[in-house]
């Protein structure tokens, strides 16, 4: 008889965690969050073409175009790098566009690409906890990966921006396993703008499509003003659990209390302010008028494995950019042709104070190495200043010193050890604790 009530338990337990897996749907993460404006959408969804560019061998004659084109000027493919110029599968393919009727210098990297061996060899090259980084953790492998990108591109960007004016930004942008490599590439440049002729950070972009697991929560909230991460329904990369079994990896998912995960200073998350695009419901077979959500989260930050049939097609860049695209064509017909100086002032004042509002929830939830942002200009205070006098570095009116930056070296400048020589983290030090 006992036995018989053990089983019934273990059924109707293993049915419950069945119904929370199967009944959790995407847009439940971001039902309370806000919903983003035309201004905000229309960079991520052009940053998508870009990155959707670096899979055609000719933007002229594409295999593949998305509707409408990829509305990129073809003369302003400055170098397109496919996988047999990078040696030893460093990074995946990528390309360096000048978008002039943007003004922006775009680096942007390819996705996953699932018969290389070489993408395997940086996606696993990481382990729970291996790498320190600017008091926080990261990804492994893709920082490496970053770090060999600037090694071999900076003084090209830097090149093209000097070149075309100040008033250029800077995009990295990439997808799935280029997103995490992208995200890395800005925190390393915003901590070390005086390598690009001291660019203000407000100048520095990052689009993160379907992004990667690749840093710890006090970073993914800390550069959240540069970074910016585009999900369709739920396509985020875990990383760490791609080898793994699903089952074992929703089950840990399930039973990991969330106070648990937020004070692990080891766990990835995907970095930046979110986008979420929403299309789908409960119970709903159909897609409906895609929607746009954004927030800055810190607890509940897209921590659920979503079991679903649309897993694929919501994680290839394809559908996220078709959709984003959709989505911006709704908002600019809801939205006022020309917004007034003040509304736009408003939204950015407020997007200023959502990301400090982030850190402080950081601080309060304990978040491991979290900090508050210090008083004084935003675009400043959660970065690193320009130094002065580093070798290799540019002065403010964008003379080149004549010898090249290497990369590992400041990369390892964001990076502390003790007497023991082991790695510790390094708090910022324009940054104050809560």
């Amino acid at each position: 008889m006992a036995a018989a009530g053990l089983e019934w338990l273990l059924c109707l337990g293993c049915s419950r965690w069945a119904w929370k897996r199967l009944a959790y749907v995407g847009a439940y993460d971001s039902a309370a969050w806000p919903q983003a404006t035309a201004e905000e959408l229309e960079p991520a969804s052009r940053v998508c073409r870009v990155v959707l560019a670096v899979y055609q061998d000719d933007l002229a004659n594409p295999t593949y175009a998305p509707a409408g084109g990829y509305r990129m000027d073809s003369s302003g493919v400055v170098k397109r790098v496919p996988y047999d110029q990078i040696p030893d599968g460093r990074c995946p393919p990528y390309l360096i566009y000048v978008d002039r009727e943007h003004k922006e210098v775009v680096l942007a990297v390819r996705g996953l690409n699932l018969v290389r061996d070489s993408d395997y060899k940086v996606l696993l090259d990481n382990r729970l906890g291996q790498q320190m980084f600017d008091g926080g953790f990261v990804h492994h492998g893709l920082l490496r990966a970053a770090t060999w990108l600037l090694n071999r591109e900076a003084d090209t960007l830097l090149d093209l921006w000097l070149e075309l004016g100040s008033e250029y930004k800077l995009v990295f942008a990439g997808h799935s396993l280029g997103s995490g490599i992208a995200a890395l590439m800005t925190i390393i440049v915003v901590n070390h703008r005086d390598q690009f002729g001291g660019i203000p950070r407000s100048q520095i972009r990052c689009y993160a499509i379907a992004p990667a697991r690749c840093m710890s929560l006090n970073l993914a909230v800390k550069y959240a003003d540069v970074i910016n991460s585009v999900i369709l329904q739920a396509s985020v990369t875990d990383l760490d659990s791609l080898p793994c079994f699903l089952c074992l990896v929703c089950m840990r998912d399930t039973f990991i209390p969330e106070k648990r995960k937020l004070k692990d200073p080891r766990r990835l998350y995907a970095p930046g302010r979110i986008y979420h695009i929403v299309e789908r419901k409960f119970c709903r077979c159909v897609r409906y008028p895609p929607e746009v959500r954004t927030a800055i989260p810190v607890d509940g930050r897209f921590e659920h494995i979503v079991l679903s049939c649309s897993t694929t097609s919501d994680h290839a860049i394809v559908w996220i950019e078709r959709e984003a695209q959709k989505a911006l064509d709704l908002l600019k017909d809801t939205e006022p042709k020309t917004a007034p100086p003040e509304q736009k002032m408003s939204r950015k004042l407020s997007l200023e104070q959502e990301h400090k509002n982030a850190l402080e929830r950081a601080v309060t939830l304990y978040v491991p190495q979290a900090v508050v942002a210090a008083t004084g200009d935003h675009s400043e205070v959660t970065g690193a200043a320009p130094s002065q006098g580093q070798e290799g570095a540019t002065s403010s009116n964008g003379s080149k010193s004549s010898c090249r930056t290497n990369w590992d070296e400041l990369v390892d400048k964001l990076f502390t050890r003790n007497e023991s020589g082991n790695l510790d983290l390094k708090k910022d030090m324009n940054t104050v604790d809560g």
